[in-house]
This record gives structure tokens, sequence and C-alpha cells, in this order.
């Protein structure tokens, strides 16, 4: 429930009070007794979906822009009346005076945010070489990048310019500062004892993960950017739900300038793809839903200018989507492929192994080496047999030359097959004493 304030301009309090008598809006006036130009206040109790209806019939009935209008969200709101208030004006979402200032509180001053920020993407980074997702959520706990993109969103369809600039402005800007400052901090990292020398930051699975982006992760955008847009409507959550745009945005972020800092073209170029698509995402979603609520601008003129401006922003948003998203659906296939021929390579293995029968012997692990960028380059898939055999047993040959023979045929692709023999005594409780291991591999196939 809202309690509005209003300072009727001097001679408009009959048509005002005949708007809200036409509201069925009960009310209380005071005459005013301060500096000239009004002649009293009104205040009055409606629903938050109320208040952009009644402040529209306000405004024709005189109620100037530069007069006093107040909106107050109450805590308890004791009445039998209610009840009926309520069927008045069904519906959940704030009016778009409520919107326009919230959008504005959540985008702070440029220091603060920018402070704010880049401490967010020192932590972040400090989480991702730790491989700590808690770190890394802690650090989304302080990033303030929900304000710019609700009022990017929001600038654009209320038609206020200066707010549009200024979200996105702050949105790009922020994330570029987010990856130099990563970049820099890796780098001076690699100067202290703090990192092991030759680290390979692309075996640090938080890393990994946002090196490698699938469609999924658009998912997680378009959901956070919904959930922005809907907390701010419905007035609730927009803290914890800043925290999942964040998430979409930040580590990413630092994931590229780690790999700026450590010479590494592939991990920058992904994880700045990921962030390009997911800031994308996150607005377009954000202005579908603003759009979709019923939220227009407060000149009726600006309406036609703020729909073309809102479907040309939209066309190219989802075109960028479409072009980045080229690269998440090759990394979305070339994982498929490559986990489907683990999975089945190990299978086949498997079963060719029990179907020998071989007694004494044992399939120890069957392991492949095998990655997207593999696929990519057309490089062989290259699989590691590690097998027990009894010392007193002869080591078959061609053992490895086989195996690369029965899979190159199964999946009709050459690969590489390693074998590896562990020399043993197997006693009656299968323990086993293990010595150096012996590796036959085949020639690989020019």
């Amino acid at each position: 429930m809202r309690l509005v304030q209003v300072l009727i301009p001097r001679g408009t309090r009959s048509a005002v009070l005949d708007t809200l008598d036409g509201h069925g809006v009960d009310y209380a006036v005071f005459d005013e007794v301060g500096r000239g130009g009004f002649e009293a206040m009104v205040q009055f109790p409606v629903p938050p979906s109320g208040v952009e209806p009644v402040l529209d019939d306000l405004i024709e009935a005189g109620v100037r822009e530069d007069a006093y209008t107040i909106v107050l969200s109450t805590e308890t709101v004791v009445s039998q009346r209610l009840s009926a208030l309520v069927e008045r004006f069904p519906g959940l979402r704030i009016s778009r005076e409520e919107l326009y200032t919230r959008a504005a509180e959540l985008a702070p001053a440029n220091s603060t945010f920018f402070a704010f920020l880049l401490l967010s993407t020192v932590i972040a980074t400090t989480g991702l070489l730790l491989d700590s997702a808690a770190t890394i959520i802690g650090a989304m706990v302080v990033a303030p990048l929900m304000g710019p993109a609700v009022s990017a969103s929001v600038g654009t369809i209320l038609d206020d310019r200066r707010m549009t600039r200024r979200g996105i402005r702050l949105q790009v800007v922020g994330l570029v500062g987010a990856i130099v400052t990563a970049a820099v901090m890796g780098w001076l990292l690699q100067q202290t004892v703090l990192i092991p020398p030759g680290l390979d930051i692309r075996s640090i699975p938080q890393i990994a993960e946002r090196t490698s982006p699938n469609f999924l992760s658009l998912f997680l955008a378009l959901g956070s950017g919904i959930a922005g847009a809907l907390s701010i409507m419905r007035g609730s959550g927009s803290t914890l739900v800043g925290v999942a745009i964040a998430v979409a945005l930040v580590p990413p972020a630092a994931t590229s300038g780690l790999g700026i800092a450590f010479g590494l073209p592939g991990v920058a170029i992904a994880g700045a793809v990921l962030v390009v698509v997911n800031l994308l995402a996150i607005n377009v979603s954000a202005l579908v839903l603003f759009w979709g609520a019923g939220f227009k601008p407060l000149d009726a003129g600006a309406l036609e200018g703020v729909r073309a401006s809102l479907v040309s922003r939209i066309v190219v948003f989802v075109a960028a989507i479409a072009v980045l998203s080229i690269v998440l659906g090759a990394v979305t296939w070339t994982t498929f492929q490559t986990q489907s021929f683990e999975e089945e390579a190990r299978s086949e293995l498997q079963q060719q192994f029990e179907e020998a029968d071989i007694e004494g012997v044992e399939l120890v692990s069957v392991t492949v080496d095998y990655e997207p960028i593999d696929l990519l380059l057309g490089s062989e898939p290259r699989v590691n047999v590690l097998v027990g055999v009894p010392r007193d047993r002869e080591v078959p040959p061609d053992l490895a030359q086989r195996w690369d023979d029965q899979l190159t045929a199964e999946f009709d692709r050459d690969v590489i097959v390693r074998v590896g023999f562990i020399e043993a005594q197997v006693s009656d409780g299968k323990t086993w004493e293990r010595q150096p291991v012996r590796l036959t591999a085949p020639t690989p196939s020019p």
C-alpha cells in the first residue's frame, strides 16, 4: 500500500478532488499555510498498481510537474475498506514514477560504483585463482552492476536519454575496467611467490568453467535480467537478485583479464565473449519485461519514438547475441561430441576386456584425452589404458594396436591408444604389489 501526498496548485482544488472522487479513493485535505503557489495538500491511500493511473489523471486535472507529489511506502494499513480499494486497483507492479526513482537510486555515484566494482573484481580474481566458489559469490555481493543494467532499460522505456546513456556507460566502462583490473592483478601476482611458477590457469576448474561457455550461460544471463527487472517492478529482493546479475558478468571479466595477464589469448577471448553475451542478454530481457509490463513514457507524444527506439535496440541486441552465440553453439556441440566419445570409448574398451575374460588380468583404468579444441583442430583422441598383469604372464605386444584398430573401426575416426602395464602378483585378496609401469603405444598414422 502507498500513501500519496499532493500539493494542490491554486485554482485546481475542485478538479483534483473530483478526480479522486471519480477513482473512489478516500482522501484527507489540509489547508496549505506555507509559501505561496499551493492552496491545499491532499493525501490518500492507494495500492501500488493504482498510483500511476491516479497520478496521470491528477496531472490532467492541473497538478503540474513543478508541484510536489510524494509517494510513501506504508508499513501497515488497518482498515475494513482496504479490500475494496485493492479490488479497484488489481495488479502488483509499481508505478512509473516509483520505477524511475528506484532505477535512479540503484545507479550510485561514479566514484562509489567504480570503487565497489574494482573491489569486487579483486575479490573475484582471488576466488578464481583459489578455485573458491564461496569467495566468488562473496565478491558478487559487493558488485554494483544491477543498478546500471536496470537504469539503462528504464531510461529507454521512459524516454530518459540521460539515464539510458549513463546506465550503458557504467556497464561498458565498468566491465572494461574489471578486465583491466584482473589483468594487472594477475601480472603483479606472477611477480610474487603467491602463484607457483608455470601455473596453467586453464587447469583451475572455476576458470575452465568460464573458458568453455555454452548455451546454459545464456540462460543464466536471461534469467538474471528478468529477475532483476521483476524485483524492481515488484519491489522485493533487489539486492539478492543483483548477486545473480553480477555472477553472470564479473567472474567472466576477471577470467578474461587473467587470460591477458598469463598470455593466453584463448582464455581472454572466451571470457570476453561470455561477458558481452551475458551483458546483452541481461539488457534485452529487462527491456522486454519492462515494456511488456505496460510501462510507458509520461509524455504520450514520445510513445511512438520510444517504441521505434526500443524495437531497433532489441533487434540489434538479439542480432549481436545470435552472432556471438555461434561461439556458444560451437562450444556446446564440441563439448557434447568429446564427452560422448569419452563415455563410449570407455564402455567399448570395458566390454572388449570383459569379453576377452583373461584370467588374472585386470583393467585398472581408462582415460580419454580429448578436448573441444582437439575436435575443432582435427586432432586424434588419445585413449590411455592401464592394465594390471601378473608377474608370470606375458604382455601381449600388440595390444595397443589391436585396441586402436577396434576403436577406429567402431567410431570411424583415427585414435591413439596408449597402454600401460602394471606388473603385479595377485593374491586371493586382490592385493597388488605395484612395480614400474611399462607403456606401449601404436605409431600414429601419417
